[in-house]
């Protein structure tokens, strides 16, 4: 294999394909990332056996054929390459070193052999549907921040995607949940998705695919069976196998009948929540948010740093209110509200808070209290 490449190109594709390789793995294969250099372009694959991704980039290949590099070693020597540098790179199978050559630099790289690469990307998709960048990028931001770290509770360590009806009809939905807070976010359902099994997204699986939506305009296609999901941009193709369990049923834990409706200015309510919890321990990050008509006061109080004050403008017509919450759990909820007003639906100081955007119900967000 012999081709040149521009260093912006190959940089792009290598840090999208680098990021799934695991920095430590007990088979040596699993490190390398696999390069195979036809027909004007140079496909780059890595894969850590659970999520695959291969990427295209075109390149001027003199001599077709294909090999494996070390997935990291490789990306730091051409993001360390200068600007707008070409790079030469040829591989010859009788000594199995790759070199690679940019103006008066050169290094050689030990090989593995293409043929231990696994391949994870096969196997039938009977699902398959369009999204535009923009549903599938709200779906993600919209959910992911209140997917679990807990790894006991493996299945709500990823994004549940579902066919669901919905007060406009048939829809896609998306949903994630810690225990702590819950985020349900839908778009309209797109055509071939009806009938699609419910599916869990790893985490890691919807980490690289948001950073692939951040440089692509167009369509993703989504393709999926019972075990695996794939992903198809323009000049990327990223394949993931599903968590194998069962989603909690989260319809039961949204309440339908909270009566207390708290009406606040978005981003003037994110930036008193963000400055009084300056005051509140690390540990708990609680908050109070005590409720009146026309009012809303925030407070927080801890031994070591003392204690915090503000009040809102609001609108509320209900019998007042003391609630606390977890000011960091809030923020997260309330940087996904794009519109001007939030609403906070509540039943008392101990059930769950219903928080939605006045002006958009496609997002829903439920976040349990804490006590103060």
């Amino acid at each position: 294999m012999k081709l040149t490449i521009e260093r912006a190109a190959l940089l792009k594709s290598l840090a999208h394909v680098q990021s799934v390789v695991e920095r430590r793995t007990t088979i040596p294969i699993l490190s390398n990332v696999k390069l195979e250099g036809r027909s004007g372009r140079l496909s780059l694959n890595a894969t850590d056996m659970d999520l695959d991704i291969a990427e295209t980039v075109p390149a001027d290949i003199s001599q077709p054929g294909a090999t494996t590099a070390p997935a990291h070693t490789f990306y730091d020597i051409v993001r360390k390459l200068p600007e707008g540098s070409q790079v030469e790179i040829e591989f010859k199978p009788d000594d199995g070193q790759m070199t690679l050559r940019s103006g008066r630099s050169k290094f050689s790289l030990s090989c593995l052999p293409v043929e231990d690469f696994p391949v994870l990307s096969g196997g039938e998709f009977p699902f398959s549907f369009t999204l535009t960048s923009s549903e599938l990028k709200a779906l993600i931001d919209r959910t992911r921040f209140a997917i679990s770290t807990e790894e006991t509770r493996y299945y709500l360590n990823g994004i549940y995607l579902h066919a669901a009806t919905g007060s406009d009809g048939a829809m896609l939905r998306a949903v994630a949940t810690d225990g702590h807070r819950l985020a349900r976010a839908e778009v309209t359902m797109p055509e071939g998705a009806s009938g699609m099994p419910g599916i869990i997204i790893p985490r890691k699986t919807v980490a690289e695919v948001r950073k692939l939506i951040d440089e692509t305009d167009g369509e993703i296609t989504v393709s999926l069976s019972e075990t695996k999901l794939k992903f198809a941009f323009a000049d990327a193709e990223l394949t993931s196998k599903l968590i194998d369990g069962t989603f909690p049923d989260y319809e039961r834990v949204i309440p339908t009948d909270n009566d207390k409706v708290l009406d606040v200015d978005c981003k003037s309510f994110a930036q008193a929540v963000d400055r009084v919890s300056a005051i509140s321990t690390e540990k708990s990050r609680a908050i109070k948010l005590s409720i009146e008509r026309g009012t809303a006061t925030l407070s927080a109080s801890s031994p070591e740093s003392g204690s915090a004050v503000e009040e809102i403008e609001a609108t509320y017509d209900s019998t007042p209110l003391e609630i606390g919450f977890n000011s960091r759990y809030l923020l997260d909820i309330l940087s996904q509200v794009e519109g001007e007003t939030a609403r906070f639906a509540m039943a008392d100081a101990a059930s769950p808070t219903v928080v939605r955007e006045v002006a958009d119900s496609s997002a829903i967000y439920v976040l349990m209290p804490m006590r103060v």
